[in-house]
Order: C-alpha cells, then structure tokens, then sequence
C-alpha cells in the first residue's frame, strides 16, 4: 500500500480546502484570497495558499513578496514541494502554482507517488487550504474546482459575471455532479444590492439546475480597497475599519464554520490526489 493511500485510509484529513473562483476575470477573486488568507491567520489558523490562476499568478504580488520558485520546479524533481512553499505572513504559506499546477497530471506514476509523499507531510501544518482559480470554464479550472470541499463562487453587478457564473456551476454540476457552492458577492453597494444579486442570481440557477446554493457575505465597493490593493497591501491590514474589511472578516467567520460540517470529500490529501490523478 502507498504512502498516500494508507494516509488517506487511516484518518480524515484535517485541513480543509476551499477553492475561490469565478465566471469571468476582474471579479477581485485574487484580491479576496489574500485578504481572507490573512484573515484566517490573524485568527491564529494555519493557512495554505495555492496560487491555479493560469498565466495571472499574483498571489505573490499581492503579499508583496517574491518568489524563487514554483511547482513547476517540482514538477522537474529540482525542488521537493516543502521547498517552494513560501511563508508570506505569520501562519499564512503560499504555493506559487501558475502554469505549473496543470502540469501535475502528466506526471508518471512513480512521479505522482513521491508528490503525495510530499504532501502527506504537509498535510499536518496547515488547517485551512484556499484555491485561488483561474477565472471560467477550462478543464485546467474545473479540476481545481471539483477536487476542493467547497467551492465559493464570486459574482458581481456586471451582467456577464452572472451569466459566466451560471456556466460554470452549470458544468462544474453536470460533468462532475457537483451539487452544493457557496456565492460571495463582490463590489456591491451595501447589504441590499448584495441580496438582490443573489437573489436574481438564485433564481435562474433554481429554475434550471437542482443544486444548492448560499449566500456567505459580500464585499462592498469601496475606495480604500482599491488604494490598498493598487500599492499591494491587504485591506484588512492597512485599513481594518474600511467597509471592505469589515466585510472581509464577515466571509472569513463563514469559511471558519465551514469546518465543522461532514463531507464526502477529503481534505487536502484528496485535494492532491484528484489534482495529480492518484487513484
């Protein structure tokens, strides 16, 4: 029996993985993982980000720091997966993915094994496991989406995020029965605005697809949210009583029950295992 399996097999995972997606770009998804990342940290949980956004890796960016290293480094044997995760805030690690991420399936079978090594030892530091998505409906997106526990979908007024958003949970559904997400609403005037949008939104996903759906917070539009994340700095450190902060933290107590509901899916060791294709 592998590594992998007889982990897999002898006790439920404890970190919990939530990946954070989108419909359509511009949505601030990037922005809402760092800032709930450092949230969850503050709050004294362990936290693992993991950066899948194709192309438009920015995590780094957003904690202000640099990195050496990606899992395409991995991928290529020069670094074990311990090696390329970088602290970037107390409690909080990040996974600088990119391109690399959707390389891990073409792994070969011995590769795929000694990966899982790696990241059954990883698997006792870390609580929590946030995804930060590259936005739509490709399969490099979809995978990410369906390995994680919970899938939090963002959606803002822009008609198009709706629609996008709707086509992704529609094929996140049918072609890997998917039946449960949670919806953030994002760059929304207050509470009411944020509640209409659901509720619109709600409404056509109801009437064509049995699925569940809620509601875990919104984040306003705010201009100190824009300042801080244009000189890259975390709203809810530069200013913690800005609207958007307050908000943020709102999500961020959402995710924290989220831990105590059972689930099918494992934690972050099924995570890796759909990733890389281990059976």
């Amino acid at each position: 029996m592998t590594t992998a399996m007889s982990h897999r097999i002898g006790h439920q995972p404890s970190t919990k993985t939530i990946s954070i997606t989108s419909g359509k770009g511009g949505v601030g998804k990037s922005t809402l993982v760092a800032n709930l990342g450092q949230y969850l940290g503050k709050k004294g949980h362990r936290v693992l980000l993991l950066d899948g956004d194709l192309g438009m890796s920015n995590l780094d960016i957003m904690y202000n720091v640099a990195t050496a290293f990606s899992v395409e480094h991995v991928i290529s044997g020069r670094k074990f997966l311990e090696d390329i995760v970088v602290e970037v805030a107390p409690n909080v690690s990040l996974i600088p993915g990119g391109s690399g991420v959707f390389g891990l399936s073409d792994l070969n079978i011995m590769e795929k094994r000694l990966l899982m090594e790696q990241v059954s030892r990883l698997e006792q530091h870390f609580d929590y496991m946030l995804i930060d998505t590259a936005p739509g409906i490709a399969d490099s997106v979809l995978y990410l989406n369906a390995a994680a526990q919970e899938t939090l979908v963002i959606i803002t007024p822009d008609p198009s995020s709706v629609t996008d958003a709707y086509a992704l949970i529609k094929v996140l559904h049918q072609r890997y029965r998917e039946n449960r997400f949670s919806i953030v609403c994002n760059m929304v005037q207050d509470q009411q605005e944020a509640n209409r949008l659901y509720q619109r939104f709600s409404d056509v996903v109801s009437q064509f697809l049995c699925v569940s759906l809620d509601l875990v917070g919104f984040v306003p539009l705010d201009q100190e949210l824009r300042r801080a994340t244009k000189s890259q700095q975390l709203i809810i450190e530069k200013s913690p009583q800005a609207s958007a902060a307050v908000a943020i933290r709102n999500v961020g107590e959402k995710l924290r029950v989220f831990k105590d509901i059972e689930h099918t899916k494992g934690g972050m060791q099924f995570f890796w295992e759909q990733i890389v294709g281990v059976a």
